[in-house]
Order: C-alpha cells, then sequence, then structure tokens
C-alpha cells in the first residue's frame, strides 16, 4: 500500500470517529463531547438522564448506523464487480423484494388471508423475523439457481423476475388491505436506524461480521473476476464457488440490514462508485477497506441530517441518502467521464 493510500485511509478513520460522535450528540437534545465520555466510564446506576439517552438510544443507533452503511457499501461492490455491471445493488438479487413480501404478508396478511398472520404482530421481533424468512426463501432459491446456470447474467435476471414476482404480489396485499395496515407497510419501507436495542444489535453484528469475513474471504476472486470471467477461469479460479461465496456474504449482509433496519436506497448503488472515483483502483484490497470507511461516514452523514437536530422530528433515512447522494454521484461520474471496472 503506497503512502497516499495510508494517508487517505487515516483521515477517513478520523472523519468517521467525529461523525460518530457526532452524531451521538446531536438529536432532539444535544449532549456535550465531554458527557458522552463520561458515560463510556459511569456505572449503569449513576447514570444522569442525558447519559442513559446516550447509553440505550444514541449509540446503538449510531454503531447500527455505521453497520447499515458499510454493509450495503460492500455488498453493492460485490454485486457490481460479480455482474461486471455499475447499476447492480445489494439488492439485485431479490433480496429486499423477499423481505418486503415477508413483511407484507405479516402486516398486510390479515386482510387476505384472515386473522392469523395479525396475532403473530405482537413484537418487533416479528417484523424481522418476518422479513429474514422472505431474504431467506429468495436466497435459498437463488442459490439452487446459481448452481445450475453457468452464465452469471442470467443469476441477475433471475434476481430482477423474483423482484417483480414479489412486487406484484405485494401489491395485491396492498389492494386488500385497511389504510391502516397500508401505512404500518409503508413506514417500514422508509427504513429505521433508531429501532434496535443492545439485544437486537448483538444478533445484527454477528451476522454481520459473517458477511464480512466471507466478504474478505472472495477478495482475490473479485480481482480475478475484473479480467471476465473466461479469463478468469483460465488462471484457476473456480467461478461456481466464487461466484456461491460472493452470493451468500450479499445476502446475509444485505439480507440482515434490510431485516433489521429496512430497505435503505442509494447507498450500496453509489458507495462503491464514489469510492472508486477517488481512490482511483479497481483493486479490492483497497476498495473493500475504502468502501467500508465511506458507507459508514455518508450513512452517519445522512442520518445526522434526517434526526433534524433540535426537534422532536425525524425525517425518512431514504429520502435523505437519495436527495444527498444522487447528485453527489452524478457530479463525480460527469467530472471523472468514465466508470473503473
Amino acid at each position: 500500500m503506497s503512502k497516499n493510500y495510508k494517508y487517505n485511509f487515516i483521515i477517513l478513520i478520523i472523519i468517521l470517529v467525529i461523525l460518530f460522535f457526532a452524531n451521538v450528540s446531536l438529536g432532539s437534545i444535544s449532549i456535550p463531547f465531554k458527557t458522552i465520555l463520561h458515560s463510556f466510564f459511569a456505572h449503569a446506576e449513576d447514570y444522569t438522564r442525558q447519559e442513559y439517552i446516550i447509553q440505550n438510544y444514541r449509540l446503538p443507533k449510531a454503531i447500527t448506523t455505521i453497520l447499515v452503511g458499510s454493509g450495503l457499501g460492500i455488498s453493492g461492490l460485490l454485486m457490481q464487480t460479480l455482474f461486471r455491471n455499475p447499476l447492480a445493488g445489494p439488492f439485485v438479487l431479490g433480496i429486499t423484494s423477499g423481505a418486503s413480501l415477508g413483511v407484507a404478508l405479516l402486516i398486510m396478511g390479515s386482510s387476505v388471508f384472515g386473522g392469523f398472520f395479525a396475532t403473530l404482530l405482537v413484537s418487533k421481533w416479528s417484523l424481522v423475523i418476518a422479513a429474514s424468512l422472505g431474504s431467506f426463501l429468495v436466497l435459498l432459491t437463488v442459490l439452487i439457481v446459481s448452481s445450475k446456470v453457468r452464465d452469471t447474467m442470467a443469476i441477475l435476471i433471475i434476481g430482477l423476475m423474483f423482484g417483480s414476482i414479489t412486487a406484484a404480489v405485494v401489491s395485491v396485499l396492498s389492494y386488500f388491505s385497511s389504510a391502516e395496515e397500508l401505512q404500518q407497510y409503508i413506514f417500514w419501507g422508509f427504513g429505521s436506524l433508531g429501532d434496535l436495542q443492545w439485544k437486537e444489535l448483538k444478533i445484527f453484528a454477528i451476522i454481520y461480521t459473517i458477511g464480512i469475513l466471507f466478504s474478505i474471504a472472495s477478495i482475490k476472486a473479485l480481482n480475478t473476476l475484473l479480467l471476465g470471467e473466461n479469463y478468469a477461469k483460465s488462471l484457476g479460479l473456480n467461478l461456481k464457488q466464487s461466484r456461491l461465496i460472493i452470493i451468500i456474504a450479499t445476502s446475509l449482509l444485505a439480507g440482515t440490514i434490510t431485516a433489521f433496519a429496512g430497505p435503505i436506497a442509494f447507498i450500496g448503488l453509489a458507495i462503491p462508485h464514489i469510492t472508486r472515483q477517488i481512490f482511483n483502483t479497481s483493486n479490492h484490497r483497497l476498495l473493500l477497506p475504502a468502501v467500508f470507511l465511506f458507507g459508514a461516514i455518508v450513512m452517519l452523514i445522512c442520518d445526522s441530517i434526517a434526526q433534524l437536530p433540535n426537534t422532536d422530528y425525524t425525517l425518512p433515512i431514504n429520502a435523505i441518502t437519495s436527495l444527498i447522494g444522487a447528485p453527489v454521484v452524478v457530479w463525480l461520474l460527469v467530472r471523472k467521464r468514465k466508470l473503473l471496472f
């Protein structure tokens, strides 16, 4: 790694730490930096009101934001490299569509299938389990198909078809649902970073870590795939195995994030492009950690804006990620005039 890249990473890490504390500080009430530091060392029984807010609300939300931003960025990078398509994102395999279908069946299924689904909606874990099951079923189908299909682009098309099918089923459910059920489903679709407590966050972090480990294990394969599938085969790459690892990594990251935080747009598609343009490289040994940092940084910025500091209002995180990120990507692409693949 050259000195320039080392300096870039050091700068990004410093920015990430600053934004992390800024995100914890900002909210309906602003909390001083000194209080944040003190809360790390105080005993739970001695917490002041602000320290209680930090430990039980602000810190879990800030950590969730970092996991969501970095996870979506990395899964987007994996998909863009695997399919060699700049428009590919973490959700092209239909993972989010499967999660959305699971949640739609849980929330709106009572209107179509009777009261059984309504009885399931009794805890915040219900949405997580429903989204996870939906994602898992789609993932299982994609894995079965990928083991039988030689062409990688066919997997992309199949994933998009799954997305269309699940969207159609959700539309039918929406048609027969009440206004209250529709509103609840729409609110879930906005995405949320502040609903997780430490128990949920631990489970989220464990699955996220497994996805990151699979991503790291696929770095060599990703660099080889940049040369094209035929050339990668000639270099001895086991294409089916590498493709399977990449799909599992993406599914674990994107599926878990959607289950715990809802479908969050833009980050997975745009962060890899921003990182490539700024670092001017296609080497995944550099891109993977850089995308991790950029995804976390951009997500922290978006969340800090979305929570509208010093007010009681919180904007949908999906709206902020798209409004802020899309113009930045357009500007970078126009300025550089090319995509690094």
